[in-house]
């Protein structure tokens, strides 16, 4: 299915463009447009960044394959995100991802039957003075026990 952007998401990538010496230097910003307004990154979302960039596709493959925070296949609802790299590890950070995902009954990767919720297993989340910490689609949580961690799963809408 072709994607297009919205036209309100033209005027905001229009705005972002203007703050870079060269329009393929507002990929970052863009695919998060993009993503936005489709839920995940597609093929032909990074074709339509391409081409609204007038950049090669290549390159935008290249960003939006580099970066975790890029959703290469739908997601759910709440993305919820478990560090479990050196410092989240060491301070409980595999306890936290084990209950979070017994209670989604999901594992990496995986989306709840209803699309409310995705967890993920994430390398570092740049918290480590204040690790464990997960984060659900942009909002952070940090120094969790596993019961907090639930509670704020416990908590979304």
């Amino acid at each position: 299915m072709p994607f297009t952007f919205t036209e309100e998401n033209i005027n905001k990538i229009n705005t972002v463009v203007k703050k870079y010496p060269y329009k393929n230097a507002a990929v970052m910003p863009v695919l998060y447009i993009a993503q936005e307004q489709n839920g995940w990154i597609s093929i032909e979302v990074m074709q339509e960044v391409a081409r609204t960039l007038e950049m090669p596709e290549e390159d935008v493959l290249g960003v939006a394959t580099f970066y975790t925070m890029y959703h290469k296949k739908p997601a759910g609802r709440h993305h919820v995100q478990v560090c479990t790299n050196v410092s989240c590890m060491l301070r409980g950070g595999f306890d936290v991802y084990k209950a979070v995902k017994d209670k989604l009954q999901i594992t990496h990767g995986g989306v709840t039957g209803d699309g409310k919720y995705s967890l993920e297993e994430v390398e570092c989340m740049g918290s480590c003075g204040t690790a464990p910490m997960i984060a659900v689609n942009e909002d952070f949580y940090e120094n969790l026990t596993p019961a907090q961690a639930l509670s704020i799963i416990d908590s979304l809408k």
